[in-house]
């Protein structure tokens, strides 16, 4: 009768993911799903000055980190952080149950408003000047 609970398990990737690598995760995630997606200090590591990684490292680091935070934007995903020593972190995105499909597609609403935004036509329905 008791509710058996599951520990937190979380991927982490052996070498630096890429952000096309990822969106892949997250298209394919169940909610509850973790990974870590870099180890260190993010905002240093980005920033050119303090980054000890080559540039196209940094650059790719960059878009990953932009990535997990559009994914976070969008409902996708949680980004959590877990201190792993003195200035270092493990940063870790957390699957969100997928956002429902819209009832109505966007094509289907065109068609039903004649194609018109509200704004362009007067109440006669004539294009407002």
């Amino acid at each position: 009768m008791f509710m058996q609970t599951n520990p937190f398990i979380t991927v982490r990737a052996r070498r630096p993911l890429t952000d096309i690598e990822f969106c892949a995760w997250v298209a394919q995630a169940v909610p509850g799903d973790r990974l870590e997606y870099h180890r260190g200090f993010l905002v240093l590591d980005t920033f050119p000055m303090f980054s000890h990684l080559p540039d196209q490292q940094r650059a790719d680091l960059v878009r990953l980190g932009s990535r997990a935070f559009w994914a976070a934007e969008q409902g996708l995903v949680h980004l959590v952080q877990e201190r792993t020593g003195p200035d270092q972190f493990a940063y870790i995105a957390v699957a969100r149950p997928k956002p429902k499909a819209a009832a109505i597609s966007l094509s289907a609403l065109l068609l039903a408003d004649g194609g018109q935004p509200d704004h362009a036509t007067d109440s006669s329905g004539r294009t407002a000047a």
